[in-house]
This record gives structure tokens, C-alpha cells and sequence, in this order.
């Protein structure tokens, strides 16, 4: 999961009885809102602050990618364009770039917008840093997203705008240690600051987005970045822990010691061979990280994590492991929101062992609020659809 600010909210009522399916809750987000393409609310039930209708670029790239595995893609499609019209309708950058956030609702004609809040203390409208800025591992998402829905129906308009994204991300590439590509921006133009951490978990999507980049387009450039992205994952794989690090400190050499749920489940997902080679992970995962009947974020435990589970549901249907993957479903749909969708958390806060960017005496946590990004692993855990691949099979 990419990183974000949450914000502390009171405990939403008693759940409903759900109605739909995963993939139903995500194709009446689509169809409740006006036409055109779209971005949907990362956390619908907030008022106001940074996280009202503030649509995270990574959420609404695994919600396309899950509408198709859901048989939705005119739906995805909605998101898809969306996402290319950001590229080539920010208020600044028409680099290849994309923001980490953007105001949720449908895309007129125009500059895109982007969320902020209006705070009365300082009687201004404010912008979040981290939204502003630009993660390559959301760059990734993207590219995977609109890929996801690149089809010979479509034209090339969507592949080729997944080739802009990977055209920014490819200056990334670093020299330093093992290689990869490091985090990407964080502030505001016209001059962001630079992250020089690289993430095991942003290079796992790269790799993956780069390595199905170069089979649409037949460019083995493409390969070349997907090879040192893979090189980067492989290396942080840590033998005595049966573990990957999270990925590096800003010197792009040591190791940060962080065991996030995610880096070690997408890359058994994403990478060829990865599911055999470290099969131990799966091991850790549960050994260490098990609670209520899922997953947490990292080793606390104080909760569980509904998209992660949603994301180790999907790796053991992958696995051929089907009553275990039951088993995981069954707890994530004991995190039903009263609106259908799914909590982020079965924790009143979560941490994840990280800080926030945008304040490094904080924490990161989440906190229990109705999820897109949850809602999204929901549905491609219920349909065994390989975010990473776009098949119902590992790589």
C-alpha cells in the first residue's frame, strides 16, 4: 500500500447485512455517478480534512484493474480515462507524471483538480503534500491499470498513455546498491522535494508494470526496466528472516528493516518464479503477521488489515490453496461498512510501523473507515483476478 495521511474518525455504526458482492459494491460506485470518466472517493464517508473526496490515485488504479477481473471493464474504462486526462491536464507537470491524489468525482473539461481542504485556523484552502506529490509505486499502479483495460477495441490510446507513465519512471532508475528505482516526489511545484529511498513493494509493481508493458508494445526497453526493478526485489529478499526488507534507507544502500505485509506477498504475486523461489515468505506472513482471522499490516498485530488480507486471500487462491483463501474471504467480509463496502481496519487505529511524510513525529495508521482500496482487493480476491498479470494465474 502506498503511504497516505489518514485522519482519526469515530467508529461508524453496527455493520448492515451486505447486498452485493464485492464486484457488485464497485460497479454501483460507477453507475451511482455522473458520466464521463471518473475518479471514485478513496474513503466516501469523510466530511472533511485532507481525506474528503480525496481519490488516491492507487486506490482507483486497483478499482479498474478490479472491475475488469469483475467482468466490468466499460466501468474501468470510466477510470482509465480519467487517469489519462490527468496526465495531460495538470495545472503544471505534462511530463509523463501523475499526481498521488485527486479530487474525487467526474472529469469535466478543463484542468484537472486536485483535493484540499479548507482550514479555518489559517483561513486558507490547504493542500496536502503527499497527495501533490508523486510515488512511482502509484505510477506504477496506473500504468498497470490502464493496461488492464488496453485492448484492440480500445485503440492504443491507453497503452500508449501507460508508456508516458513509464517514460517519467524510467529517470528513476538508480545506480546505487542493488539497483531499482527510487521513491519519486513529495511536495508541491515547482521544485518537490526528491525521495532517494527505494521500496521493495514500488519496484515489485514496476516490474510488473514494465515487464506487461514490454509484451503490448514488443519494446524490450521495457524489459531491461523490469529486469532492474525485479533485480532490486530479488535482492532485498532477506534468507535468515524468510523475508524481504521493506526496501532502503535515502542512501539507496541500507536495508529498511520493516516487515510490511505487502512486500512480501506482491512479489510471489508479480514475479516470475517468485511464489517457488520464496515460498517461505508465506510462512513469515502467517507466523508473524496472523490476527482476527486475517492479516495486520506489520508485526503489531493490534488489528486486522482488510486490504492486505485481501491480498494474501488472492495469492493462496493463486497458490491453489482454496480453503485457506475461503477462509480469508469469510474475514474480510466480516468487515462490511454499512454502505456495503469494507472497512480499511477491524482496528480502531492500525499502525503500519511507518510515519507520515508529510509529519515524521506521526505515525501512519489506518484507521477504521470504509475503504476503495479495500473494497478493490475484496473483489479481485473474490474473482482470482492477478492484478499483476491481468490472468487468473501467477506470472
Amino acid at each position: 500500500m502506498t503511504v497516505m495521511i489518514i485522519m482519526a474518525a469515530a467508529l461508524p455504526q453496527a455493520l448492515a447485512t451486505p447486498t452485493v458482492s464485492a464486484c457488485g459494491y464497485l460497479a454501483g460506485l460507477i453507475d451511482n455517478a455522473p458520466p464521463g470518466p471518473l475518479f471514485l472517493p478513496s474513503y466516501p464517508t469523510v466530511e472533511s480534512g485532507p481525506l474528503h473526496d480525496a481519490a488516491y490515485l492507487y486506490d482507483n488504479a486497483v478499482a479498474a484493474i478490479a472491475l475488469v477481473g469483475c467482468g466490468q471493464q466499460d466501468k474501468a474504462d470510466r477510470i482509465g480515462a480519467a487517469i489519462l486526462w490527468a496526465i495531460d491536464n495538470d495545472r503544471t507537470w505534462h511530463d509523463g507524471r501523475l499526481r498521488n491524489a485527486y479530487a474525487a468525482g467526474a472529469v469535466a473539461n478543463g484542468r484537472i483538480k486536485l483535493p484540499g481542504w479548507w482550514d479555518n485556523t489559517q483561513n486558507k484552502w490547504l493542500e496536502d503534500r503527499y497527495q501533490v506529490g508523486g510515488d512511482n509505486g502509484n505510477m506504477a499502479w496506473a500504468m498497470l491499470a490502464l493496461l488492464s483495460i488496453d485492448d484492440v477495441s480500445t485503440g492504443s490510446r491507453f497503452r500508449d498513455g501507460a508508456a508516458r507513465i513509464g517514460a517519467w519512471v524510467a529517470q528513476w532508475a538508480d545506480t546505487r546498491g542493488a539497483g531499482g528505482f527510487m521513491g519519486g516526489t513529495f511536495g508541491h511545484e515547482p521544485t518537490p522535494e526528491v525521495r532517494t529511498w527505494k521500496s521493495t513493494e514500488h519496484n515489485t509493481d514496476l516490474a510488473a508494470a514494465f515487464g506487461l508493458l514490454a509484451i503490448r508494445t514488443g519494446n524490450s526497453h521495457w524489459r531491461d526496466m523490469a529486469k532492474a526493478a525485479e533485480h532490486f526485489v530479488d535482492v532485498m529478499w532477506d534468507s535468515a528472516c524468510a523475508c524481504f526488507a521493506a526496501g532502503t534507507a535515502e542512501d539507496g544502500v541500507t536495508r529498511n528493516p520493516i516487515l510490511a505485509l505487502d512486500a512480501q506477498v506482491w512479489p510471489l504475486t508479480a514475479l516470475p518464479g517468485a511464489a517457488k523461489e520464496f515460498a517461505s515468505a508465506t510462512a513469515t506472513v502467517e507466523q508473524r503477521m496472523s490476527v482476527d482471522q486475517g492479516f495486520s499490516y506489520g508485526e503489531d498485530r493490534d488489528g486486522m488489515w482488510t486490504e492486505g488480507t485481501g491480498q494474501m486471500a488472492l495469492l493462496m487462491e493463486l497458490l491453489g490453496r482454496t480453503e485457506r483463501a475461503k477462509a480469508l474471504i469469510a474475514a474480510i467480509e466480516s468487515q462490511r461498512s454499512p454502505d456495503g463496502g469494507f472497512y480499511a481496519t477491524s482496528a480502531r487505529a492500525l499502525p503500519t510501523g511507518f510515519v507520515l511524510d508529510t509529519d515524521p513525529t506521526r505515525p501512519r495508521l489506518y484507521f477504521r473507515l470504509p475503504h476503495l482500496g479495500a473494497a478493490s482487493w475484496a473483489a479481485l480476491a473474490e474473482t482470482g483476478f492477478n492484478p499483476f498479470t491481468m490472468t487468473r494465474g501467477l506470472p
